[in-house]
């Protein structure tokens, strides 16, 4: 019996301790410029076992806002953390989360960083900073995607993060402050839940993992912090360095500063099939 606690308990802790930072929006390539709606999220990508509030800190109400968000086109860097706007988002459960709106009107790569104060994970004992970065395209132009900004923690993308097929690969770098990280503990998450921007919650379950490991994928780049993963799914998904920023305290405490990318993939079948479908109705 007590065995079979200390699995359980093993387990959970596991799924607990995969959280990921969320910056999501509905479409990652877009065929021509327009204003798109952002949500950023504490949570757990797979499972939704728990969404957390952005910035909490240890004993205590106070939630700090997040240190940066902007975004960068032809390396011109636009601060956008005015367009933050607090919101309750609900998962598993409602916490403290932001949305933000942005004119994405001009052709080529826009990526996005957010830079979130430090949340204290109870379950940890530290705190945790996700560093995150996404990509949108306009038109299909690739201008920045590759860009190496010099952050604390961070993936620099080697392939491009959008326009690629499921079942194709996508490979990375991880440093921090400009510096390789070998062999950097990677996880990944496919985004498992349809998220609803109007209501600010997560909807319907997409897959079923046959088990526990299947949940979050673990692997380590190489020694020269590099990795390729291969896609095996449509849709968003996150790839999580963990621990890798040189600054381990905040607060007196331990810190965990991790790189968040957020890649998307597209299943070919079935555009191919919504292609049919429209050509039929004309």
């Amino acid at each position: 019996m007590k065995f079979k606690k200390l699995l359980c308990l093993s387990l959970l802790s596991s799924t607990l301790f995969a959280q990921s930072q969320l910056m999501y929006t509905p479409e990652m390539t877009l065929n021509t410029g327009k204003s798109i709606n952002l949500a950023h999220v504490q949570m757990h990508p797979y499972t939704n076992l728990k969404t957390y509030d952005m910035g909490t800190q240890h004993k205590g109400d106070e939630k700090l806002e997040p240190e940066e968000f902007y975004v960068m086109h032809k390396t011109i860097k636009t601060d956008l953390k005015d367009t933050l706007k607090p919101i309750v988002f609900t998962g598993k459960n409602e916490a403290k989360a932001y949305t933000s709106k942005y004119k994405a009107k001009k052709m080529g790569d826009h990526l996005f960083v957010m830079k979130p104060a430090p949340s204290f994970s109870e379950v940890e004992g530290i705190y945790l900073q996700m560093i995150t970065k996404m990509v949108v395209n306009v038109a299909g132009k690739p201008t920045d995607w590759d860009k190496e900004l010099g952050l604390e923690a961070e993936i620099i993308p080697l392939s491009k993060p959008y326009g690629i097929w499921a079942g194709s690969s996508f490979s990375g770098m991880v440093k921090a402050s400009g510096i390789p990280i070998p062999f950097a503990h990677i996880e990944v998450e496919l985004l498992n839940y349809d998220i609803d921007m109007e209501n600010n919650k997560t909807t319907n379950m997409k897959t079923n993992a046959p088990q526990q490991s299947f949940k979050v994928i673990e692997f380590k780049a190489n020694e020269r912090g590099e990795f390729t993963f291969h896609i095996p799914k449509e849709g968003l998904w996150s790839f999580n360095a963990k621990g890798i920023g040189h600054n381990k305290k905040f607060k007196g405490r331990e810190l965990s500063q991790d790189a968040v990318f957020w890649v998307e993939s597209k299943n070919i079948e079935e555009l191919k099939k919504l292609d049919k479908e429209k050509k039929e109705t004309k």
